[in-house]
């Protein structure tokens, strides 16, 4: 059971988290185009992919509930603790942060009255999302060293 489990943790990391983490850069070059009904489709993407990441989480405490006693693997255990805390604080930084630039930067877009797109939903898009980018690296690199 416990392999069933880490093996949907990780297939659903590549398909949910994936999405979550690239779409934002996507975002990034539809602002640059000024193509606001891309940005709209893309910050709902993020949202939807974000909040769906909570499955890669749930999947992640089976696997974890499930694994070998002589593993001794708990929620405390210092690479899974760091791990879920830095997805608490990736997942909080997508839906607060960049969801919500992105959604600025497309009505912003879709405005005729400006013309040109104000410079702060570009960089707030583009640092926030980064960080939320670096977090899930981290991530993964603490999932396969667990130091």
């Amino acid at each position: 059971m416990n392999t069933v489990l880490v093996s949907l943790h990780v297939v659903a990391a590549v398909f949910i988290v994936g999405p979550m983490a690239i779409l934002p850069q996507t975002a990034l070059r539809a602002v640059r185009a000024q193509q606001a009904g891309t940005v709209k489709t893309l910050a709902r993407s993020t949202m939807v992919f974000s909040l769906l990441s909570l499955l890669v989480a749930i999947l992640g405490f089976g696997a974890l509930a499930t694994s070998d006693k002589k593993d001794g693997l708990t929620v405390t255990t210092p690479w899974v603790l760091i791990s879920l805390v830095l997805y608490v604080v990736a997942i909080a930084l997508s839906l607060l942060a960049v969801v919500p630039a992105l959604r600025s930067a497309g009505e912003h877009l879709s405005d005729p009255s400006t013309p040109i797109l104000q410079n702060h939903d570009y960089k707030r898009i583009a640092m926030a999302s980064g960080v939320v980018s670096l977090l899930l690296v981290a991530i993964v690199v603490l999932m396969v060293w667990k130091p």
